[in-house]
């Protein structure tokens, strides 16, 4: 599954805490790592704010930001070229993503 080449902005929807994480309990796919699933669900589904919220729930869980997408890459190798993912980019890194 190849993601867009941009991130879309996501405008107008405000997710609590308890919104923010309902997005650590989606299910993957069969084959697709648990990790990195949801990590790609909150990054195409939150605006820049409540994804740093997501990646601090993510974290306290002890989840892994390197997690492997179906084609090896994690999501912040995946996300570096998309012109609208930046913000997100830097942010996985300055959290520990490689």
């Amino acid at each position: 599954m190849a993601l867009k080449k941009d991130k879309q902005k996501v405008l107008g929807e405000v997710f609590d805490d308890a919104r923010v994480k309902s997005f650590l309990n989606f299910q993957p796919p069969e084959g697709v790592n648990g990790d990195f699933h949801v990590l790609e669900k909150a990054y195409r589904g939150m605006n820049i704010d409540n994804f740093a919220t997501f990646i601090e729930f993510f974290l306290a869980e002890g989840r892994d930001l390197n997690a492997p997408g179906p084609d090896g890459r994690n999501l912040l190798q995946q996300i570096r070229s998309h012109r609208l993912g930046v913000d997100y980019a830097q942010l996985l890194a300055e959290k520990g993503a490689e």
